[in-house]
């Protein structure tokens, strides 16, 4: 009996002491977890092509004729004003033939000379008979010869002084001139394939020329010709930027203003030549660089940061809090990254709040204590 009893009080004590456990311990708190609430915006779609760098006039310098070069008259990636001399070749050989050109013309002036005197003379006994008209058609015949002969003559001294001026080679534009690729006492010149002497470049504005897909070209001259077709015409639709090889944005917009004919079939791709101003002379011919083209803007568009979205299996969910605090997985479909947020096509509305941080503390159904994460989204001025 006895025994009985202490068993019943040790039972009680037990109960006793586990339910003063219980009541020490103490309530679940909610979790506060920082949340992005949606907006809807103007959100523009951009595209990136490589380009690559042309002078506006990229002269290549050529000997037109054949000679040993003389003389170099520049100093190479200098500034060259148009007309100035830069190369001479040598020009005896050309000298030799104008001089022998110039005989060539006093002997046909004489020859013509001798003519007209014989035809003066044989005109008037023509006309009283004392020779014959095929005498006189003769000395006719022969005047009017010789002036041909003095006129193809002058043509080929003509010939000669040009190929003469050609041994001197002038700057056909202004702009910079590159590296020499002949040195004094190379010869050059020689045909089917001269040497090219030098490369000017006229750079206070350039060209880009990039390639573009059809679907690419496609969208783009939909929306320049919506644009086009506008009442709005605030929107310029051909302004374009440039990234460098530095990642850094260039400060002047250029313009499209050369599309190819035709889509090239081999690569199922179009040229596109794009100019934009270079009043620094920042950018040189050759090098590469990114153009960058506004493509479409979407209305309402919704932009969420990238941290918000988890991806698995090539499906794209989030984490949504509704008005009564419980969490929600919700599966959405993305749009192109735009810096460091996704633009979301289907499955949020502007006013939602999406869960930014502490995506693995909450599951669905969860009830959390929500917090407001101000983050400024991308727009034309910080784009």
């Amino acid at each position: 009996m006895r025994f009985k009893t202490i068993n019943l009080l040790f039972i009680v004590l037990v109960l006793f002491i586990s339910c003063s456990k219980k009541e020490e311990q103490p309530s679940l708190s909610v979790l506060d977890i920082p949340v992005f609430e949606t907006q809807a915006q103007e959100v523009p779609i951009y595209k990136e092509f490589v380009g690559q760098v042309y002078g506006y006039k990229d002269i290549a310098i050529r000997a037109r004729v054949e000679g040993f070069l003389e003389e170099i008259h520049f100093q190479e990636g200098s500034r060259i004003e148009k007309d100035t001399l830069l190369y001479t070749l040598e020009s005896q050989q050309f000298e030799a033939d104008v001089a022998a050109k110039m005989s060539r013309v006093a002997e046909a002036q004489t020859m013509l000379a001798k003519a007209e005197s014989d035809l003066n003379r044989i005109k008037p006994l023509a006309e009283e008979k004392a020779v014959s008209e095929s005498d006189l058609d003769a000395a006719v015949a022969q005047h009017e010869a010789s002036i041909e002969s003095v006129k193809a003559a002058e043509a080929n001294l003509r010939a000669s002084k040009i190929q003469l001026g050609y041994t001197k080679i002038y700057s056909p534009i202004f702009g910079i001139i590159g590296k020499t690729k002949a040195k004094v006492g190379d010869f050059v010149g020689r045909s089917p394939n001269p040497v090219i002497l030098n490369t000017i470049s006229r750079i206070d504005t350039v060209l880009v020329e990039f390639f573009i897909t059809e679907t690419q070209y496609l969208l783009l001259a939909r929306r320049y010709q919506s644009l086009n077709d506008s009442a709005d015409q605030g929107e310029k639709g051909d302004d374009l930027e440039l990234i460098l090889a530095d990642d850094s944005l260039y400060e002047h917009k250029g313009k499209i203003d050369f599309v190819d004919r035709g889509v090239d079939s081999t690569t199922g791709a179009m040229l596109i030549q794009a100019s934009f101003p270079n009043p620094e002379e920042l950018l040189r011919p050759g090098q590469f660089a990114k153009v960058k083209a506004k493509a479409n803007v979407v209305k309402n568009g919704i932009l969420i940061p990238q941290r918000c979205v988890t991806e698995l299996q090539g499906l794209y969910s989030v984490f949504v809090v509704d008005n009564s605090n419980k969490v929600k997985n919700r599966e959405v479909k993305t749009g192109p990254k735009i810096k460091q947020f996704w633009l979301i096509t289907e499955g949020l509305k502007p006013g939602e709040k999406v869960v930014y941080e502490g995506l693995q503390k909450v599951k669905d159904g969860a009830v959390v204590n929500p917090v407001i994460k101000e983050i400024e989204l991308p727009n034309e001025e910080n784009k």
